[in-house]
């Protein structure tokens, strides 16, 4: 056996383990090394059989004297036994397992329970045994370890598998760790710890397993990057400098010098041998659409296509009218093809797409890619990314994204990527002024934002967490529920409702009525998080501010100021006292600043949502150790070149375990 045998391997675990152990994502030795305990529990606690009173929880070490089976009144069984030490006797009680009356007889064990009085004597309840046949206790008299378990899998039977791993582990440490604990010995000591102080030493070895764990992801990463330069060769485009200022000077806006910056590296990448995998990062409204299309303009001109893959049918509506409107001067026409619409014979050279557009129906029509742009590129799953970076011969992928990402977060994310970042918004956008609102200025806000409306003609979102009313958390609105009180509070005003579970035809003509001014309060859920650009909308409203991360908020909060009204957004909230998080709001406008804030506060599962797997979520790693994350980077790009020293290693690159997830 070695790390990536099978688990089926173990002695004692076999085929009907093994498939139980797959629920816990534990296919092979190494992930069954890597499953750790969740808690401990003390049972170091060693007394002599005479000191031991009822109500106390102890450990002892004796013989089994005697141990029968007796009757209950009601039929059941009742194991009743003695056991002895040098200091004295004690009763032991079992329920219902007869077997034991065998397995225990004459035999030395240590047991672990609470004393309590049966038939009014001191005697053990029910206790955790083992027998004291090897050197070493595993589940009593120490420290034990409580692990995550699954139907017909124990703690105890883990915790048993594992110990005997960990003996037969060899004291070398399979990749390098500089400056950290022994592998074997970080191992051991998380898996079990030896003394009651264990808390203060295990944070060095938990930080050597962080390590490793963070050290495995960034030198896949790597590997994938390494791999992506050398086998996938592409077209290199030939990129005119007259071109570039010919479809810059018909912009309705000057460029800022961040999307300058962008668009050189780009270009710089499509004009190379090796295909681009570049990461465009930037601000909500910093402009990342008209950078990727002067990308879209380029492939054009080397007679290739470019597809524009968003994540949902919003967003993507959204990115074909900017591009129609951007392409119009040079007579390029934009496709949009979404789950709603027909397939089409003849694709243009720009084809604007949610996932539909990867479907085998489709892909046909796809036959001369040159540019593949994903957005929001985090909400699709790995497998859609790979299978649109293979569409075409080798084409060139720009990832984008307006989520705000930490640094600690986009290193690990994205490892494999370049990086350009929009850090600059355009001159114009103006800054949204943000108040949170306690319940008890809820219904003064409703005068001020029916005020606000008819004074300025502009247009309000009103986001609610929710579709429907849940049964289980009542004082949290629903976007379904507002709807029809708002209609009572606001009747001068048009009120549409806009969610997920809305058809596609009905979300389109919700989106035009909003967009055309027929409805002035769009009444929704968090789905207009990104995709909708309404020039006259001023006022956002969110609900139950408090149960969104900032992140969340601030995307939100950018759907609004895109005009030249004064804007406003309005976080509602049940905590404001106690809520120094949605305080942040008020005073950072920065993305970036706000995603580092939130990072501290919820983590970065929470920030991206529960449902984007695509975020890798670690055991034992965390995003805020920048510190730890930069040398796992390192250390990766330094040990790849020799990585076949490590065999190991190797084959543990060769398992991506990043989990899909289908487009929201």
């Amino acid at each position: 056996m070695n790390l990536l045998s099978p688990v089926s391997a173990i002695p004692g675990v076999g085929t009907k383990y093994s498939s139980k152990l797959q629920k816990l994502g534990i296919f092979s030795i190494f992930d069954l090394l890597y499953h750790l305990p969740f808690r401990y529990e003390d049972r170091s606690r060693k007394a002599p059989i005479s000191t031991i009173q009822a109500g106390e929880i102890f450990t002892v070490e004796g013989l089994i004297t005697s141990i029968k089976n007796e009757f209950t009144k009601s039929g059941k069984f009742i194991q009743l036994a003695s056991i002895t030490d040098s200091s004295g006797s004690i009763n032991v009680i079992w329920f219902n397992q007869t077997f034991l009356v065998k397995s225990l007889k004459n035999r030395r064990v240590s047991l672990y329970g609470k004393v309590e009085f049966y038939k009014n004597k001191p005697s053990f309840f029910s206790p955790d045994y083992e027998f004291l046949d090897g050197e070493s206790n595993i589940h009593t008299g120490r420290i034990i370890p409580v692990y995550p378990e699954t139907a017909g899998v124990s703690s105890r039977w883990i915790r048993s598998k594992i110990f005997n791993l960990l003996q037969n582990l060899p004291d070398t440490d399979p990749w390098p760790a500089p400056d950290l604990p022994n592998w074997k010995k970080s191992l051991t000591n998380i898996h079990f710890p030896s003394s009651s102080d264990y808390e203060l030493p295990a944070m060095n070895y938990k930080l050597r397993l962080a390590f490793d764990e963070l050290f495995l992801l960034q030198l896949r990463a790597y590997d994938a990057r390494v791999k992506w330069t050398k086998t996938r060769l592409a077209h290199p485009f030939k990129i005119s400098d007259t071109d570039l200022r010919k479809f810059c000077s018909l912009l309705p806006f000057t460029l800022t010098g961040s999307q300058v910056s962008s668009i050189s590296q780009i270009l710089s990448d499509l004009a190379s041998a090796r295909p681009m995998n570049r990461l465009l990062e930037g601000d909500v409204g910093s402009g990342k659409t008209v950078v990727a299309a002067a990308a879209a303009h380029q492939a054009h001109l080397n007679g290739f296509q470019s597809i524009f893959l968003a994540p949902t049918q919003i967003l993507a509506y959204q990115h074909f009218q900017t591009l129609t409107t951007l392409f119009k001067p040079f007579g390029i026409e934009v496709s949009l093809i979404t789950g709603n619409s027909l397939t089409i014979k003849q694709f243009n050279n720009v084809i604007v797409g949610t996932h539909a557009l990867l479907s085998d129906k489709n892909k046909k029509y796809l036959h001369n890619v040159g540019l593949v742009i994903i957005d929001e590129q985090h909400r699709f799953g790995v497998l859609q990314r790979r299978l649109a970076s293979m569409l075409g011969n080798s084409p060139h992928v720009l990832t984008m994204t307006a989520t705000p990402i930490p640094r600690s977060v986009a290193l690990t994310m994205f490892g494999d990527l370049d990086l350009s970042l929009i850090s600059e918004k355009p001159q114009n956008r103006i800054r949204v002024k943000t108040w949170l609102i306690p319940e008890s200025k809820r219904t003064s806000s409703y005068t001020w934002i029916s005020s606000q409306l008819k004074s300025t003609g502009s247009q309000m979102y009103w986001v609610c967490p929710f579709i429907n009313q849940s049964e289980t958390i009542q004082s949290v609105k629903s976007a379904a529920s507002e709807f029809t009180r708002l209609k009572n509070i606001f009747p001068e005003f048009k009120i549409g409702l806009l969610h997920g579970k809305l058809k596609s035809t009905e979300k389109t003509k919700v989106i035009n009525d909003f967009r055309s001014g027929d409805i002035q309060i769009l009444v929704c859920t968090p789905i207009v998080e990104i995709g909708l650009d309404i020039q006259n909308a001023s006022i956002m409203v969110i609900e139950a501010s408090e149960r969104f991360g900032l992140a969340s908020l601030h995307q939100l909060r950018g759907r609004v100021g895109r005009g030249d009204l004064p804007s406003f957004c309005l976080l509602f909230t049940t905590d404001q006292k106690n809520d120094s998080r949605l305080r942040i709001m008020q005073t950072i406008d920065s993305g970036t600043e706000l995603a580092e804030a939130d990072l501290k506060f919820r983590g970065a599962g929470e920030i991206y949502g529960t449902a984007q797997h695509g975020i890798p979520q670690f055991k034992i790693a965390t995003y805020n150790d920048l510190t730890l994350i930069t040398q796992a980077k390192t250390q990766a790009e330094t040990i790849y070149p020799g990585l076949s020293q490590y065999p190991v290693l190797q084959e543990l690159v060769k398992t991506d375990k990043i989990a899909f997830v289908q487009p929201n």
